[in-house]
């Protein structure tokens, strides 16, 4: 995205030159964005307007400039963004710029260079002899590091809102609620996984151990095994209980299909860990013929790329955790390259981290039978995610009816 400011002045409202201006900016391919606008009280009162427009490309946008400059507007001089150094390593200077989950932009020696990757919570980055911005940690600043401080030559990009009319997909942002129309909704979230796929884009799936322990796991399985899972992201809890549901029959010591206790069913966790720690990991695992069936066998027999990051409340954990945060969060942002959609099912933690990590033009879906959850991860800045209050086996089980049956709702979402 590219910008440049103009300013019209006089009568540019009875005159109909603002409208012609704005006119002129969508039909060559444009779009605006009024920043300041004073309307004359009086017939003889001159008006004024400040107006941002933007473009896909500079040519675009020095085509409309040029014509809209026939008319009557005047370019504003564009402010370069403020760098100063970072004092040391892991700290930022003063009043430095925090970044958004939309597309932004910092104006430098004379272009608009984007913010990559898109990412909240984050400081700039401008790296003067390649020009290029980008989004840094803490963790990834380091002394004498150029930092964009304060708010001029900084740009932000809306999401784009699509011109067709509202569907049964945006009518789950309005609120978060359990009374909606839940078929209807599935339905809708299947179909938006066949667009993705279909397309070439990627699914990420963001899951917890519930999946496991109501007995959706089957149908979780149903989903990698026909290509709609490319990457997964969880904790140690989801992957050990997969693995004893696959070894034992268990989940928790429970017997999912009678859903009575094992006798010793409380040490079945443990004796899961030991055994993929002993095959040397999950995959290793899968090729030894310990591991045959379950979530992680379909993720490493159909290639499914996941990613498990640690906590303090982990037993074990199994060979594939990553306990080093900062090195799990690392590894989740390189892993979201491409990813088109996001479904976060029934961990509240996990989906509040991932949700930090993605831009905002990323369709993100999240299910879970507490809506506190759902709420959470809005107010958290995750403004994009819609949120379905439902128990998770029946959300599952019906997903994956509708893919089977191939059933597609008019009207892209």
């Amino acid at each position: 995205m590219f910008f440049e400011q103009i300013e019209l002045r006089g009568h540019i409202i009875d005159s109909l030159l603002l409208p012609k201006v704005l006119d002129e900016i969508l039909t060559r391919g444009g779009n605006f964005t009024i920043r300041e606008i004073q309307v004359g009280k009086q017939r003889d009162d001159a008006s004024y307007a400040r107006i941002e427009v933007y473009g896909h490309s500079p040519e675009v946008v020095d085509d409309i400039v040029r014509h809209v400059r026939q008319q009557g507007a005047e370019v504003v001089e564009q402010e370069s963004v403020r760098l100063v150094e970072a004092p040391a390593d892991g700290v930022f200077p003063p009043d430095f710029y925090v970044t958004t989950n939309q597309k932004t932009f910092v104006h430098y020696r004379g272009q608009w260079l984007e913010v990559r990757p898109v990412t909240m919570d984050c400081a700039i980055a401008v790296d003067e002899q390649r020009l290029q911005a980008e989004a840094v940690k803490f963790a990834q600043v380091q002394k004498g590091r150029l930092i964009a401080v304060g708010h001029h030559g900084i740009r932000v990009a809306p999401r784009e809102r699509p011109g067709e009319r509202r569907s049964v997909f945006e009518f789950m942002g309005s609120s978060v609620s359990s009374e909606k129309p839940k078929s209807a909704i599935v339905r809708e979230v299947a179909a938006e996984m066949r667009r993705a796929r279909e397309s070439g884009g990627r699914i990420l799936v963001v899951a917890g151990p519930a999946i496991v322990h109501t007995g959706a796991g089957e149908h979780f399985e149903k989903l990698v095994a026909q290509g709609y899972v490319n990457r997964l992201f969880a904790g140690n809890a989801l992957a050990v209980h997969d693995i004893e549901n696959a070894l034992f029959g268990t989940s928790l010591g429970v017997y999912l299909e009678r859903g009575s206790l094992a006798e010793k069913g409380h040490e079945n966790h443990m004796r899961a860990i030991n055994a993929i720690r002993g095959a040397g990991g999950i995959a290793a695992a899968v090729a030894g013929g310990i591991l045959r069936r379950g979530i992680f066998y379909q993720c490493v027999k159909h290639n499914v790329d996941f990613v498990l990051a640690g906590s303090i409340r982990d037993d074990g954990p199994l060979p594939e955790v990553i306990t080093d945060t900062l090195a799990a969060q690392k590894l989740m942002r390189a892993r979201l390259e491409g990813v088109t959609m996001v479904l976060m099912m029934c961990t509240m933690l996990h989906s509040i981290a991932v949700g930090n990590l993605l831009p905002a033009h990323v369709k993100t879906i999240c299910v879970d039978i507490n809506p506190a959850v759902v709420t959470k991860l809005s107010d958290r800045g995750t403004f994009q995610a819609v949120g379905l209050v439902t128990d998770i086996e029946p959300f599952l089980r019906e997903l994956t009816e509708f893919l089977a049956a191939g059933e597609s709702p008019a009207g892209p979402v």
